[in-house]
């Protein structure tokens, strides 16, 4: 008789809680720099705007294309509650993200097993050590970094737990087939994709799953149940791809690459992002970006190959059992999910180049899956764990790295400067980061450098005129706005920077003309209507002005120099009702400021109320005590009351602070008494 091979020992239980707490444990150690981090590039544009911050915020979030970056209403609910919970801190979203990873990690554990489990038995069994393994190879990645250290990628973290939530979810109903499951996974799926459209490849990968662990598709069992979710991802992939199209502007000929150049592109790509799953070396922010030449036979080599690959696993597959289709189903996995972002659909991002470590976040759990499965066979023996260990200490310790890139915005840009040194767009942003910290000539110098590297950029043009503006450079930085003008004709803020150069030339019909072409190419831009208001009421518009102001004002209604500046317009247009109320409202959010309590003084005092008048008068002589003109309206304001010996001191008062004061001198010679 032949001895029969001893089986190879099981590997120990794994409490499910014991599970979860090492993962959430190590995934919050390997991302203690992120959580100590602070906003970076596009950050602030997530993060809910004050136009969006009250609860009406919420229904311009769902109803309104364009209100936030990105249709994604489920992300910027939860964005609008972060904000109401800790505001403008960085930590807390920072600590979201993370939560949201580590968490999708323990979902993407119990999957696992659940997939793994022969048919019939329980829907979602205790993950074992190899589930455990898969998690662990997602929680401590650096290609995930990207995703969960940069608080704009809430997108990615959110949705792929609702995308986690809705496979169980399925999975316990093709077990039971009952109705609530359904119903419960098909929310979690909506959820999902309306936090990010790439969630709409749930139902494909499903029935990639189905046919690894059968063998087979049922059109029945498996297909019909799932064409509403088809529906719903090809509507929301569409839309998304319309709004990156027609609003965030993923047009023009940045992405004019053709249908050979798409190919290629997504070719390169399917082999970029397996390498840096299998190698994680030389990560950075913005990789530099191909060039594109369909008639050079050798960009043909990546697509051929990808294509040959997936053929010989596919005829590998069907030769075998679930073990031959496995690496199939991880290849077809990983490719189905990268599709929306290989080229065939316009992404903005595209502008900078043709992949990102954020792309291949969901994707990768394709390839994790076909890592742990592998491994799960060697479990039993002390050392597969320990080289199972050691792999994700050596992951954990590179996203620890890898996450101090996203300290700050300095750090951050320098960062990705190293890694790519010709990337426009960083140089851009540094030299933007630069100049608001305080150093115009080295933030201009970044700016030039890339400007250089990318010519005829109307955003490189417009941080050009924005650096030179900041350093007073009027001429200079008009010219760099119409620069930026000539190549994108309908550049909202070329137009408003514009504006702002020839306000502070005086030149206020330009001015205004340039912050109304701004609105018209955006009108939401609410902040220009501020300066605009300011450059109506300079030109004597006051009624014009003080519209302006209300607009800005219910966009922004937190802001006191708004209703400073309504105030104004409504006193020059002759309404002192009204500015005396918008006065006394901007003086409840700015009680001690000196400008606010004489402006209301000259609103009350034309209305008739000497007596509050003379109050705001007075409080605006004792907090700016050195200006005449306090002085001389509170004179005013005592002699109309019937007060002229309290109207002459204070008229005093002013010629002292300003020896020979017309005004002072003029009412002191009408008081009885005066000199």
């Amino acid at each position: 008789m032949t001895a029969e091979r001893p089986a190879r020992p099981a590997p120990p239980p794994v409490p499910p809680l014991a599970g979860a707490a090492c993962v959430a444990a190590a995934t919050l150690f390997a991302y203690v720099p992120a959580l100590r981090g602070g906003f970076v590039w596009n950050d602030l544009d997530y993060v809910t705007r004050p136009a969006l911050r009250p609860l009406s915020g919420l229904l311009r979030i769902w109803f309104k294309v364009g209100a936030t970056e990105q249709y994604y209403p489920v992300l910027h609910s939860a964005f609008w509650l972060e904000h109401r919970l800790w505001g403008d801190a960085p930590f807390g979203y920072h600590l979201v993200n993370v939560l949201l990873h580590a968490g999708s990690a323990c979902l993407f554990a119990w999957a696992l097993e659940s997939l793994w489990r022969p048919e019939g038995a329980e829907p979602h069994p205790a993950p074992s050590l190899g589930a455990w393994l898969g998690a662990g190879l997602f929680a401590l990645h650096p290609v995930c970094v990207e995703s969960v250290a940069w608080i704009s990628e809430q997108k990615n973290t959110l949705s792929t737990l609702c995308y986690l939530l809705a496979a169980l979810a399925y999975l316990d109903f093709d077990a039971r087939r009952g109705r609530r499951a359904y119903a419960l996974a098909t929310a979690c799926f909506v959820l999902a994709v309306l936090s990010k459209s790439v969630a709409a490849t749930l139902p494909a990968a499903l029935l990639v799953a189905f046919w690894w662990r059968r063998g087979a598709l049922s059109w029945r069992r498996d297909a019909r149940p799932l064409l509403p979710w088809f529906a719903i991802g090809a509507a929301a992939g569409l839309f998304t791809a319309w709004v990156e199209h027609s609003v965030v502007g993923a047009q023009g000929g940045d992405f004019g690459l053709g249908p050979a150049g798409r190919l290629l592109v997504a070719g390169r790509a399917l082999w970029f992002y397996l390498a840096k799953l299998l190698w994680p070396a030389h990560l950075a922010f913005i990789y530099p970006r191909w060039r594109i030449d369909p008639s050079r036979p050798a960009s043909w080599a990546y697509p051929l190959a990808a294509l040959a690959l997936l053929g010989a696993l596919a005829g590998w597959a069907r030769r075998g059992g679930r073990g031959a289709r496995a690496g199939a189903a991880a290849a077809f996995f990983f490719a189905g999910s990268l599709f929306p972002v290989l080229g065939f659909f316009n992404i903005f991002a595209f502008i900078f180049s043709y992949v990102a470590d954020h792309f291949q976040y969901l994707a990768c759990l394709g390839i994790f899956a076909a890592a742990a499965g592998a491994w799960r066979r060697w479990a039993g023996l002390p050392a597969a764990r320990g080289a199972a260990a050691a792999v994700l200490l050596l992951l954990g310790g590179l996203s620890f790295a890898q996450a101090r890139t996203y300290a700050d915005v300095l750090t951050f840009y320098r960062a990705s400067l190293e890694r790519n040194p010709a990337s426009w767009m960083s140089h851009l942003n540094l030299g933007v980061t630069l100049l608001d910290g305080g150093s115009p000539g080295p933030g201009t110098a970044e700016i030039r450098e890339g400007l250089r590297l990318k010519p005829d950029n109307a955003l490189a043009e417009y941080d050009l005129g924005t650096a030179l503006f900041a350093q007073q450079d009027l001429p200079g930085a008009a010219a760099a706005y119409r620069k930026a003008l000539e190549l994108e004709p309908r550049y909202a803020k070329a137009h408003y920077g514009l504006g702002n150069v020839l306000a502070r030339a005086g030149r206020m019909p330009e001015a205004i003309a340039q912050y109304e072409a701004a609105l018209a190419a955006a009108p939401d831009y609410d902040e220009i209507r501020g300066d605009l208001g300011a450059a109506l009421l300079a030109a004597g518009r006051a009624d014009e002005a003080a519209e302006q102001f209300r607009r800005a004002l219910a966009a922004n209604p937190g802001r006191a120099s708004l209703r400073e500046s309504l105030g104004a317009a409504l006193l020059q247009a002759g309404r002192s009702g009204e500015a005396a109320e918008a006065l006394a409202a901007a003086l409840s959010q700015d009680p001690d400021n000196p400008d606010l309590h004489y402006n209301l003084g000259i609103a009350l005092a034309e209305g008739g109320r000497l007596a509050d008048a003379i109050a705001h008068f007075g409080r605006a002589a004792e907090l700016r005590p050195d200006d005449p003109d306090a002085q001389v309206n509170l004179a005013q304001a005592l002699a109309d009351a019937g007060h002229p010996a309290e109207a002459a001191a204070h008229c005093r008062a002013a010629l002292r602070l300003r020896p020979g004061f017309p005004p002072a001198q003029a009412l002191l010679a009408r008081l009885p008494g005066g000199s």
